[in-house]
C-alpha cells in the first residue's frame, strides 16, 4: 500500500475531525500553487476566498465568510492550528456528536467573520482576513465551557485543566489586541464568544448544529440522483388460463371416481350387472 492508499483511507475512517484537517491542508496546498508569490514570499489570496471588509466584496460574494476558514497565510499558520484543532477536536468529540462539531466549526467561522467585518468597518479599517483559527477557538471553547474541570496532561508540564489552557490563548488574544493582527484578534474572540453560547443554548435545549445539518442535507438531497425504477417487460401467457385447468382437474377427478364405482361393482355382480349406460362409459374411458 502507498502513501496515497493510506491518506485515502485515513480520510474515510477517520471522521469529520480528521476530514477538516485535511481540507485545510489541501487547501494550503492549493493556495501554494496558485496564490503564492514567490519572489515576495507572501499569499496574494483573491477576494472570492479571502473575507474582506470592503462592502462590494462581501456583499456580492457572501460565500467568503466561510470559504476563509479554509485557508491559510503561512505553514506555520497552518501547523499550529492543526495542532490546536486536533486537540480540541479529541476533547469535543467526547462529549458531542460530528454534526455538532462540524456546525460549531462552521457557524463559529461566520460569526467570526461577521465579527471581523463589523469591527473593522467601526474602526474604518480595509482589509482582509484568512485562517481556521476562529472556528478552532469556538470548538476550544464549547468544550471548556461543558467540561473545565477536565484534567489535560501536557507534555513537560503534567495535569492542568482544560480551562487553564483555554484562558491562556485568550489572554494572549487580549494582549495582543492592539498590537498586530487586530483583525485575526477579533475574529478569534468572536470564535470563542460563538463556542460559549453554544453549550449555553445547548444547554437548555437549543442545538444550533441543527440549521448546518439542515443546509447539508437540503442541498445533498437537491443534488442526489433518485433511483430510476428499473424496465420491466411485461410477457403475454397464451396458454389456457388456470380456471380452465383447475376444471379439467376436477372432471377428471369424477371420472375416475365413477370408473372406480363401477369397477367395484363388476368385482362384486359381475360384468352383465352394468346398465347399457356405465357399459358406454366404460368403453369410452378405455380409449
Amino acid at each position: 500500500m502507498n502513501i496515497l492508499d493510506d491518506l485515502k483511507i485515513q480520510y474515510k475512517l477517520g471522521g469529520i475531525a480528521n476530514r477538516l484537517i485535511y481540507w485545510n491542508v489541501g487547501c494550503f496546498l492549493v493556495s501554494l500553487l496558485f496564490f503564492y508569490e514567490f519572489k515576495g514570499g507572501v499569499f496574494n489570496f483573491p477576494t472570492w476566498i479571502a473575507l474582506s471588509t470592503d462592502s462590494s466584496n462581501f456583499l456580492f460574494k457572501p460565500w467568503t465568510f466561510l470559504t476563509y476558514a479554509f485557508f491559510h497565510d503561512g505553514f506555520w499558520h497552518l501547523v499550529f492550528n492543526m495542532m490546536v484543532l486536533n486537540f480540541s477536536s479529541t476533547l469535543f468529540l467526547t462529549f458531542f456528536t460530528q454534526k455538532q462539531y462540524l456546525g460549531v466549526y462552521i457557524l463559529s467561522a461566520i460569526f467570526a467573520g461577521f465579527s471581523f467585518v463589523l469591527g473593522y468597518y467601526l474602526l474604518g479599517i480595509s482589509a482582509s482576513i484568512v485562517g481556521a483559527s476562529a472556528a478552532i477557538m469556538g470548538i476550544l471553547v464549547a468544550v471548556t465551557t461543558y467540561q473545565p474541570l477536565m484534567n489535560v496532561r501536557l507534555l513537560l508540564i503534567g495535569n492542568v485543566k482544560l480551562w487553564h489552557i483555554t484562558a491562556v490563548i485568550l489572554i494572549l488574544d487580549l494582549m495582543q489586541f492592539r498590537l498586530d493582527n487586530t483583525g485575526g484578534h477579533i475574529s478569534h474572540l468572536a470564535g470563542a464568544l460563538f463556542g460559549f453560547v453554544f453549550i449555553k443554548l445547548l444547554q437548555n435545549g437549543t442545538d444550533l448544529s441543527t440549521i448546518v445539518s439542515r443546509v447539508i442535507d437540503f442541498f445533498t438531497n437537491l443534488f442526489k440522483v433518485s433511483p430510476k425504477t428499473p424496465f420491466k417487460k411485461v410477457h403475454k401467457n397464451y396458454t389456457k388460463p388456470v380456471g380452465t385447468t383447475a376444471s379439467r382437474i376436477i372432471t377428471k377427478d369424477k371420472a375416475q371416481q365413477q370408473i372406480d364405482e363401477i369397477l367395484d361393482k363388476i368385482s362384486q355382480s359381475g360384468y352383465d350387472s352394468l346398465t347399457k349406460e356405465e357399459k358406454e362409459f366404460l368403453f369410452k374411458a378405455g380409449k
